[in-house]
């Protein structure tokens, strides 16, 4: 009972979608007609207001971190499921109909609660890949790819099938993204 207590309460947590409040609160718009109409931070900042961009990024990996290290910290052997559930929570809020963001940032937040050497591998692998590319969505698909590598490279094995599970997860999140980059379509992204 307390692993579905656990999952359900990570999940609600990771649904709040802070993009959709943020805009319709202090832009009046709805972020979901902005940009490429996804509510998470990328497309937060394409709406023009850095402010609301790094709010939304803060509060989106927030979400996640609030429920995982409460998990690690009281109930450990459910890391995984308060993980995954927060990352599903953020990809199909229950407030909007299922149709979320991408979960990179909530992603950031998960590996930064359960090991901050993972966090560190993703934006070491993120921020390496968006200077040379200036793709936002490659970046965040090879960051995630890098932490099952990681983990095999350092032969800390006995957690990599769930990191190999959020790669996917994350590189079925970006499919729209990839078919852009492989057609030289997908739009390069300003953090500044």
């Amino acid at each position: 009972m307390e692993h579905f207590t656990i999952g359900i309460i990570s999940y609600l947590m990771g649904s709040i979608p802070f993009g959709f409040i943020l805009t319709k609160i202090f832009l009046k718009k709805d972020i979901r007609d902005i940009g490429s109409g996804n509510i998470g931070a990328t497309n937060a900042l394409r709406t023009g207001n850095k402010l609301i961009g790094y709010t939304t990024l803060v509060c989106d990996i927030s979400k996640a971190v609030i429920p995982v290290i409460y998990v690690k910290i009281y109930f450990p052997e459910f890391i995984f499921i308060a993980s995954l559930c927060a990352f599903l929570g953020h990809v199909f809020p229950i407030w909007l109909k299922f149709k979320g963001g991408k979960g990179v940032a909530t992603y950031v937040g998960i590996l930064f609660s359960i090991n901050v050497m993972l966090g560190g591998v993703f934006i070491i692998s993120w921020i390496i890949v968006f200077i040379s590319t200036k793709y936002s969505s490659l970046s965040s698909i090879i960051g995630a790819m890098s932490i099952p590598v990681y983990l095999l490279l350092t032969r800390q094995s006995n957690n990599v099938i769930f990191f190999i599970i959020m790669f996917v997860l994350i590189f079925f999140t970006h499919r729209e993204n990839i078919k852009r980059l492989k057609n030289k379509e997908e739009n390069k992204t300003k953090i500044y």
